[in-house]
């Protein structure tokens, strides 16, 4: 089964999420949105999984950042735009296994999916 983290190589979060992955000898590929981008369609995916609030990183410096009108009556369409604009907003990292998403990291979700 393939895995692919999906996220931004320099951020804390990330690197916590792949050391727990080295660690644990989890064979991944890693997708940095910063260089490749990320899929308005595997958002929407995404979105659907799991919702487009667990997917929102509201919490960086980012989202902070936007003026009061863009981040005032979010819905699912505008949050999408809004993390298609600026990936750092979306939550890191994004794992996929099969049919599971992981948003962000926990180590004891990790080991739940991985043992």
């Amino acid at each position: 089964m393939s895995i692919t983290v999906f996220g931004i190589r320099n951020c804390d979060t990330m690197k916590k999420a792949r050391a727990w992955l080295d660690g644990h000898g989890v064979a991944y590929a890693f997708h940095d949105y910063k260089t490749a981008g990320v899929d308005k369609a595997q958002l929407a995916r995404w979105a659907k999984q799991v919702g487009w609030e667990t997917l929102l990183n509201r919490a960086g410096t980012t989202f902070r950042k936007l003026p009061d009108a863009d981040k005032a009556d979010l819905t699912e369409t505008k949050a999408i735009a809004l993390m298609l604009a600026q990936p750092s907003m979306i939550k890191r990292p994004v794992l996929e296994k099969g049919t599971t998403l992981l948003v962000g990291f926990r180590p004891e979700a990790y080991a739940d999916a991985f043992e």
